[in-house]
């Protein structure tokens, strides 16, 4: 216990030393050795020149080790400087520290890893702040969205309320009192899909499987639409074809393209559906004479929620495209839109076969 106290005490009064105060303990040490050396030469040899020379070569001695340390004092001084400016700069949010760095020295590996220790801040601080806005997007989306429907349902609640109707109109109401909620219950469950997706919640399962039948089960989703349009569909894929790919939300991609596909082809209009092996990927093309999309626009029908100002009267909320690029895009893959105005087009998903 008393070493304990003693020795944290020493401990201590050693962090109180300056550089100074260990350059004069040295010097001191140094001369007072060097005069005990000289005066136990003297009583042996009584030779003066001898210790006229060690004397001599005690204070050259001295004066090579004040050079040395002073030189180590000043190197770290300018070090220490260094890193106190780079830790300045780094709680200031500066971009673009440089240190003026030298090969095999601890010291330059001491800098090498601050700088990098403040890329890594930078960038898990800049993925926070992109996270952050996309949340804030998300938000003012959803509370976009939901507002038509919320403000129809109170519109139509109020007015079976406050007003007397016939059997025939009140079931008029209710009915779109029932597509109010059905887009309300299809907004809730496109949006639990995308934040599962982005949040990594839902992982995608890659496996070897039938492109054909992952096509098929697309295509049951909307024949009976299409089939209310005398829509012609018709599939050009080999049932031998398999890649690597998660059955399940690949289906649930190409239905989100052929479900468009649907709605904006003309009645008795066409939609076809053909792959093409290649090398490095499968291509899934989607081909439809509907009314087109503009070169100007086809950037941006795959962000979330973005619908054109003319097909407003057209069912939808502008996510299924969006999901689907989300998607593909997990799996290793992309989309590629070709458009004519009047003509109609094609979505390219391209899917890595390995």
């Amino acid at each position: 216990m008393v070493w304990d106290i003693c020795g944290s005490v020493k401990e201590m009064n050693f962090k109180k030393f300056s550089f100074s105060s260990i350059y004069l303990i040295i010097a001191v040490g140094i001369i007072f050795t060097a005069i005990l050396f000289s005066i136990s030469i003297y009583l042996i040899t009584d030779d003066l020149k001898l210790i006229a020379l060690l004397l001599i070569y005690t204070i050259v001695l001295c004066g090579f080790i004040a050079l040395t340390i002073f030189l180590l004092h000043k190197k770290i001084v300018i070090f220490c400087s260094k890193i106190c400016h780079t830790l300045d700069s780094m709680m200031n949010s500066e971009d673009n520290i440089e240190i003026e760095l030298e090969e095999e020295t601890i010291l330059s590996r001491i800098n090498h890893r601050l700088i990098r220790m403040y890329e890594v801040i930078q960038e898990n601080r800049n993925s926070i702040a992109i996270e952050k806005a996309d949340l804030q997007e998300l938000v003012s989306d959803i509370s976009h969205q939901i507002k038509t429907p919320i403000a129809n349902l109170k519109m139509i609640n109020t007015t079976l309320l406050n007003q007397t109707f016939k059997t025939e109109i009140q079931k008029d109401f209710l009915m779109d009192m029932e597509n109010q909620l059905d887009k309300l219950d299809f907004l809730m469950q496109s949006m639990v899909k995308t934040s599962r997706l982005e949040t990594g919640i839902i992982t995608l399962s890659k496996k070897k499987n039938s492109i054909y039948e992952t096509i098929a089960t697309a295509l049951s989703g909307i024949l009976f639409d299409a089939e209310k349009k005398n829509i012609e569909v018709t599939v050009d894929c080999d049932p031998n074809l398999y890649i690597i790919h998660d059955k399940k939300w690949t289906s649930e991609a190409i239905f989100n393209i052929l479900d468009n596909a649907v709605k904006y082809t003309s009645s008795n209009g066409k939609i076809r559906v053909a792959t093409e092996c290649w090398v490095m990927y499968t291509k899934i093309d989607i081909i439809d004479n509907g009314k087109g999309i503009s070169e100007s626009r086809q950037a941006e029908i795959f962000k979330r929620f973005y619908r054109e100002e003319d097909v407003h009267d057209i069912e939808g909320i502008g996510i299924g495209l969006y999901l689907s690029r989300k998607i593909i895009s997990l799996q290793g893959g992309y989309i590629k839109v070709t458009s004519d105005i009047g003509k109609g087009s094609t979505f390219s998903i391209f899917l890595p076969n390995k």
